[in-house]
């Protein structure tokens, strides 16, 4: 059964920093892709970072390169998301989620929500000013 779930969300302060973790079942860590979206109040839900399981490449928001970096554990079967320097407008529900497959060269990356299969309940991450 594919299964996605979350932690570590909370509440923090601009500067400050925070790790996201995203356990699958052995099955969806087996997708093509994972990555992290998220979805402020009012605002579409956006594609963060990702990662090829083939190549291990990954992709970066242009707003969150170099402050956040997305590393999977295959030991756990765990996708993580290490963010550090929150900003206000980072605060948003972050989620995980999983494309089962997906062409083009190992920099390609599905950008739109409705290109992938699988993601989990979401975490609240929250940054104070």
């Amino acid at each position: 059964q594919a299964q996605l779930v979350e932690s570590g969300g909370g509440l923090v302060q601009a500067g400050g920093s925070l790790r996201l973790s995203c356990a699958a079942s052995a099955s969806t860590y087996a997708s093509a892709i994972m990555s992290w979206f998220r979805q402020a109040p009012g605002k579409e839900r956006e594609l963060v970072s990702a990662i090829r399981w083939s190549a291990s490449t990954t992709y970066y928001a242009d707003d969150v390169k170099g402050r956040f970096t997305t590393f999977r554990d295959n030991a756990k079967s765990t996708l993580y998301l290490q963010m550090t320097d929150l900003k206000p407008e980072d605060t948003a529900i972050y989620y995980c989620a999983a494309a089962r497959s997906y062409g083009g060269s190992v920099f390609d990356y599905p950008m739109r929500w409705n290109e992938y299969h699988y993601w989990g309940q979401g975490t609240q991450v929250t940054v104070s000013s």
